[in-house]
């Protein structure tokens, strides 16, 4: 039978130097034929004995075939495994981490040892490359700058621990709170504490702005992701841009946002304009773009759980290499590893079971331009920190939705309460009084002993301040039958044996833990991620100016023919 490579018999061939045939073997019974290795052999007994040099050696082809594929085959998995290792390593050197060092607290494993994972996202406003002063303007009179810059982007994320659902509360940037106190690793800089706009704890650090909301909410927070100008822009380009819709012409003469009415695929500048316009969506404060953000970011996350997106080499590798070189994290999260597995978290919930929301606020009474915390706001608090799903997938409004709308009539900012301790335990009044000013109550909220101890803790209030008080039991988990009418003018929360310690009253049916997931986002402009044709809402007020003139953001579209659109 022929060998499949060369034809020879028995798969060898040994050729003549003079071009002939050469012989077959020796074999039992026959003579020598003439040339072949018997001639060799004869030919090198009559040169002494010696072997010629030149001698033909026989050649087994498919083993020599075999041996370079088997070589080439070596080379390109250690080529291929060289370039992943290279790729592997690239992507983890564009990393940048953080250590929160605990200052967000930790959370709980359930019953089954499953833990969630809450991360603080931030957008940075800081101006510390060419790129973010070149995008975020600002930069000619200080050059490029150094430190965080402000949070103007904060949202938590909450992914559940049985990863079924997942939570985006934003909370705006223009919230007056309590800073704690702060010391950036980094840079030196610090702070003994301040009462200020929420958004200026990241001047301390990321880990400072990470203990803010967490003292701010209660909520655990174990990571942080901190994105800047360029980083929005690498992003939105990566995934090849993200699809929204206005619901009327738009231009926002700050931002430079410029679309008409409809739908939009929006790409690297026009993709950061967007998630930055505050003065063309809603009334031209924090609130509004809030709501236009949770629009965009749904659309980005439909993107990346479309068919093909993460199934194809090139956006994976361009996806990934910007999304490292666009983020700050903590150390938590400062591995390509570790990203990896946040992704595949992410990927589990379905877009139907990821909420978007906006914490409650209310008017600050001392600045117009700023809020406070909202009543309503413990109740999405302690949702979220409690691991309750906020997408029950009904579209009726719930009797606990009522309920708190009713309790929520009177903004807390509004209500001052006098809060005396009635207990043994120092410090009762201020532990209380201070939940509540951190809630957003009235910093006109005051301390003081109870004339006597008490033994029940008891909520009076004056004649027309029944709304109030159930504001400030809802807060508080007080029930209904803790609350009493008084002679006189005011309320006065008076704490009793029944509640030595905590800020939630033990075993009370507080907004903290609602039965109905629409109660705790009443007030709070929630959405899935699902909802693809929802549309942002332009301003109808005049909160743009062109040309000195002020108007709307549709007027100012109209009027400004010689500047392009965001998208063209």
């Amino acid at each position: 039978m022929s060998d499949r490579w060369d034809g020879g018999p028995g798969g060898q061939v040994t050729r003549s130097r003079t071009g002939g045939v050469p012989g077959q073997r020796d074999g039992e019974g026959h003579g020598h034929r003439p040339g072949g290795r018997a001639a060799a052999r004869a030919a090198a007994r009559s040169q002494g004995g010696k072997r010629s040099r030149r001698r033909a050696r026989p050649v087994r082809r498919g083993r020599r075939v075999l041996k370079i594929a088997g070589i080439c085959l070596a080379l390109l998995v250690l080529g291929t495994a060289g370039v992943g290792w290279w790729f592997y390593q690239h992507l983890n050197g564009n990393i940048n981490s953080v250590a929160l060092n605990g200052k967000g607290g930790s959370e709980k494993a359930d019953a089954f040892g499953r833990t969630p994972i809450n991360i603080l996202v931030m957008g940075s406003d800081g101006r510390t490359s060419k790129a973010d002063c070149k995008l975020g303007g600002g930069c000619s009179q200080t050059g490029v700058q150094s430190g965080y810059g402000n949070a103007d982007v904060q949202m938590v994320v909450h992914i559940s621990a049985d990863r079924s659902n997942a939570t985006v509360m934003s909370i705006p940037r223009d919230t007056m709170v309590d800073i704690p106190a702060c010391k950036d690793s980094e840079s030196g800089q610090s702070t003994s504490g301040y009462y200020g706009q929420i958004n200026g704890a990241l001047r301390y650090g990321p880990a400072c702005q990470v203990a803010t909301i967490h003292q701010l909410t209660g909520i655990p927070i174990d990571h942080f992701v901190k994105l800047d100008f360029s980083g929005v822009v690498k992003m939105s380009d990566a995934v090849g841009g993200v699809s929204v819709c206005v619901n009327s012409n738009v231009y926002d003469t700050y931002s430079h946002l410029k679309l008409s009415r409809g739908d939009h695929t929006l790409k690297g500048e026009a993709a950061l304009e967007f998630v930055r316009s505050r003065h063309g969506f809603g009334d031209g404060g924090d609130l509004g773009r809030t709501v236009s953000q949770h629009i965009f970011l749904s659309a980005m996350i439909r993107k990346f759980k479309s068919a093909g997106t993460l199934t194809d080499p090139t956006a994976v590798y361009a996806l990934a290499d910007a999304a490292t070189k666009a983020l700050t994290v903590d150390d938590g999260l400062g591995s390509v590893k570790k990203l990896i597995g946040l992704a595949a978290d992410v990927n589990k919930v379905p877009t139907k079971r990821m909420t978007f929301t906006t914490m409650q606020t209310a008017v600050d009474p001392n600045d117009t331009n700023r809020v406070v915390v909202g009543a309503g706001a413990k109740a999405l608090f302690s949702t979220i920190a409690a691991d309750r799903s906020l997408s029950t997938g009904s579209g009726k409004k719930s009797s606990g939705a009522s309920a708190t709308a009713t309790a929520s009539a009177v903004p807390a900012s509004r209500i001052a309460v006098t809060v005396e301790n009635g207990t043994e335990i120092t410090g009762r009044a201020s532990d209380v009084a201070n939940v509540l000013t951190g809630q957003g109550f009235s910093s006109a909220t005051t301390t003081a002993n109870a004339p006597s101890r008490a033994t029940t803790t008891t909520l009076t209030y004056g004649t027309g301040q029944k709304a109030e008080a159930r504001t400030v039991a809802k807060a508080l988990g007080l029930r209904t039958s803790h609350l009493e009418q008084g002679t006189g003018s005011g309320l006065t929360l008076v704490i009793g044996s029944d509640w030595t310690s905590g800020t939630t009253f033990p075993g009370g049916s507080s907004s903290a833990a609602p039965a109905d997931a629409k109660a705790a986002v009443s007030n709070a402009n929630a959405q899935t991620a699902d909802e693809a044709k929802k549309c942002a809402q332009v301003s109808t007020f005049k909160t743009v100016s062109l040309n000195g003139v002020p108007m709307t953001p549709a007027q100012a579209y109209a009027a400004a023919t010689g500047k392009k659109d965001s998208d063209e």
